[in-house]
């Protein structure tokens, strides 16, 4: 069951909604759509809107020497930690825990969206996002999503395009 995001019943997390309405992307805010089954993985959010596993954008926090750092990365690939690492020339990246998750951005592991976040961190952005006309990203709940256009994306999460996408062999 899907239902779309109203004033009365918004999809998105408030926090979300207004940072979308302070960018002026209410049109955003109206295409979010609610899946009550939940779209916590890129699988299930591909499932339930019925889109390829790519077109969906993860958003990953790392701690690069301690310091939060945004990868939005295409929910068919893996983040190349290593290349991570060389990309922002720190000593040492690892995937942040839940807490760290939820302090930096204000949101759950499973829903963190692309921007609208507690606090602003650095944010690279693969470019395997761009290979798609939309992409879909969480709306800041584990329940709903939102499409954007990966270029718009990137410009309002603030990102560098970077290649730290996994190699396959």
């Amino acid at each position: 069951m899907t239902t779309a995001a109203t004033d009365e019943e918004p999809g998105a997390h408030p926090r979300f909604a207004e940072a979308l309405r302070g960018l002026g992307l209410q049109d955003v805010l109206a295409r979010t759509r609610r899946f009550p089954e939940g779209t916590r993985t890129a699988a299930e959010a591909a499932a339930a809107v019925g889109c390829e596993l790519s077109q969906i954008c993860k958003s990953l926090i790392f701690a690069a020497d301690g310091v939060p750092v945004l990868v939005l990365m295409d929910g068919a690939s893996r983040v190349d930690v290593e290349r991570v690492r060389e990309e922002l020339a720190a000593g040492k990246v690892t995937r942040a825990d839940a807490g760290l998750v939820r302090e930096t951005t204000g949101y759950a592991i499973g829903g963190v969206p692309p921007f609208g976040h507690r606090t602003r961190t650095r944010v690279l952005a693969d470019r395997s996002l761009l290979a798609h006309d939309v992409v879909w990203a969480a709306a800041g709940t584990p329940h709903a999503v939102f499409p954007i256009e990966p270029e718009a994306l990137v410009a309002h999460a603030g990102a560098a395009l970077v290649d730290v996408r996994e190699r396959t062999a």
